[in-house]
């Protein structure tokens, strides 16, 4: 099995930028008032949720730039979004949700990552993978003013969460992961390779589930892409043990 990492061409012609964030947030944890367990809150980066809107919730201005709370308030606020994600998502604090608001300029490939840790897609493009029969593909509309008068229509695709780092490339002395709230203290392997028994057997991208940062794809993915012609981000072939 072949898997890739995603990360954005750097051509001089990509100079597409958006100024643009989620609207609602998971708040962060109190350092004051933490879990009770390991005394932190648990946080990760790169959890968005595009497709998923809070704005209907009796709560929801405690979703819109929400300052940090006590962990048992928290806990609270993340039962209040659950039945809106799917199943296979992950509630951490600092976890973004809805389309993203903001400004854009400059050319945008077919496909655009802002940064490493999220991917936009041309509507024609998204349209044209899933016709080729990539899998896991979930486009969400973005709330975006184009400074100019012919932008295309991007998409934030919202990624499922899949895969854990292969034991060997875990340090032997690393901290044990909060039983509570799920925080990890250690850092991420400056090399690593997944377990090929914790990939998804019917996706074509997702995100790594242990560093959610990383979007990873398959093999039959970048065979479409180059196959269509997309532009917009390059491939790197990760080990996979």
């Amino acid at each position: 099995m072949k898997l890739y990492r995603l990360t954005r061409d750097e051509a001089p012609r990509h100079t597409g930028n958006l100024n643009a964030g989620h609207k609602w947030n998971l708040p962060g944890v109190d350092w004051s008032q933490p879990c009770p367990t390991c005394r932190l809150g648990g946080g990760l980066g790169a959890l968005y949720y595009p497709c998923v809107d809070p704005a209907d919730l009796p709560e929801r201005e405690k979703f819109h730039e929400p300052e940090p709370v006590p962990y048992e308030e928290f806990i609270r606020l993340r039962e209040l979004v659950r039945p809106l994600v799917p199943d296979w998502a992950v509630l951490k604090p600092g976890a973004a949700f809805g389309p993203v608001e903001g400004s854009g300029l400059g050319y945008f490939g077919q496909l655009f990552m802002q940064n490493p840790w999220t991917l936009y897609a041309r509507r024609e493009a998204l349209e044209r993978l899933q016709a080729a029969g990539v899998r896991g593909l979930q486009g969400c509309p973005i709330k975006v003013r184009f400074r100019q008068k012919n932008h295309p229509e991007l998409l934030e695709l919202q990624l499922e969460l899949h895969g854990q780092f292969h034991p060997e490339c875990l340090s032997p002395d690393r901290k044990p992961i909060c039983p509570t709230c799920g925080s990890n203290q250690n850092p991420l392997p400056k090399k690593f390779w997944p377990e090929a028994s914790s990939l998804p057997k019917d996706l074509d991208i997702f995100r790594f589930r242990d560093a959610p940062g990383f979007i990873l794809a398959s093999e039959r993915m970048v065979d479409a892409v180059k196959r269509l012609e997309l532009d917009g981000v390059v491939f790197q072939e990760v080990e996979v043990r």
